[in-house]
């Protein structure tokens, strides 16, 4: 595998699983039954905590990749035009 296909394959699980770990304690002023700020929507949320998000993003993707290298590395599944160089 190239270094190009791995920052591909590592970028593309950081945003999925970013997506994946975005809704995840998130309570919005509806929900929390708190004012709206002033032009704000009630389904925003109260507190996004985006640093500690992309923090778990980061360590969980690397660890999902990891596997897919493993996987791949060992040739656990076959992939053909993928495999490591021998």
């Amino acid at each position: 595998m190239s270094i190009e296909f791995c920052i591909a394959v590592y970028l593309t699980l950081w945003w999925i699983t970013l997506f994946a770990v975005l809704p995840i304690g998130v309570r919005s002023y509806a929900e929390m039954d708190l004012p709206v700020p002033g032009g704000g929507d009630p389904g925003a949320p109260v507190e996004p905590r985006l640093k500690r998000k992309f923090i778990t993003t980061t360590w969980v993707s690397g660890l999902l990749f990891a596997i897919f290298w493993l996987v791949v590395h060992f040739d656990l599944v076959s992939l053909p035009g993928f495999a490591h160089p021998t």
